[in-house]
């Protein structure tokens, strides 16, 4: 009997650390119009799963988030630029889209470095390892982004500080790194507990979705 698949969401259920699609290389989109399947879900366009991508950020109070942390393994990541300090904005009450300035969206994105200068000083965290969050992570100062829009088209941005960060954090995802690998096994050591509880959460997810 074929699977019955849901409609497609508006917020889609994050994927949790212990997800073995978190560590999977993901593949680049080969044509930005042709329907994309979410696992678990009914195939849409990559504009529709752009959308809900955003918006399963701004419910889980993010600035940023990749296809992988969905099931999806494609070279997409969204984010946003906010108001104020986006460290800030998060675990905050009030609604983010409100603080929006600017919301991007990258296909197949590549990094360049534009300043080796390392900066470790800003807090990092991550919607699919929830309640965690450490400084230390080393991201480079300045990046260049360049990436297709929903159009296919080829686009450039330029970044530096914490919008810098938020891109390589997000592009990390498309090559199935964590933020806690750049850490010292010393520090994620410390939230073994945590961690394996979200694994067991996960494979509870898994199953409900493969249900």
């Amino acid at each position: 009997m074929p699977k019955v698949l849901r409609p497609h969401p508006s917020v889609y259920p994050l994927r949790l650390y212990g997800d073995p699609v978190l560590r999977r290389k993901a593949n680049a989109v080969t044509d930005v119009t042709a329907p994309v399947s979410v696992p678990g879900f009914a195939p849409v366009s990559l504009k529709q799963v752009a959308r809900s991508l955003l918006e399963t950020m701004f419910e889980a109070r993010g600035v940023g988030i990749a296809a992988p942390q969905v099931g999806l393994s494609t070279r997409l990541f969204v984010a946003v630029e906010y108001e104020d300090d986006e460290e800030e904005n998060e675990g905050q009450d009030k609604p983010l889209r409100s603080k929006m300035l600017r919301e991007f969206v990258f296909v197949n994105p590549v990094l360049t470095v534009l300043n080796k200068k390392k900066d470790d000083q800003m807090t990092e965290g991550c919607l699919s390892i929830p309640n965690i969050y450490e400084e230390g992570v080393k991201r480079n100062r300045a990046v260049r982004v360049d990436y297709l829009d929903l159009d296919g088209q080829p686009q450039s941005i330029e970044a530096e500080d914490y919008l810098a960060r938020v891109f390589q954090h997000e592009i990390d995802h498309l090559n199935g790194v964590l933020f806690l690998d750049h850490l010292p096994a010393s520090i994620t050591d410390e939230y073994r507990k945590e961690l394996s509880a979200l694994q067991r959460q996960s494979k509870a997810n898994l199953k409900e979705l493969e249900g």
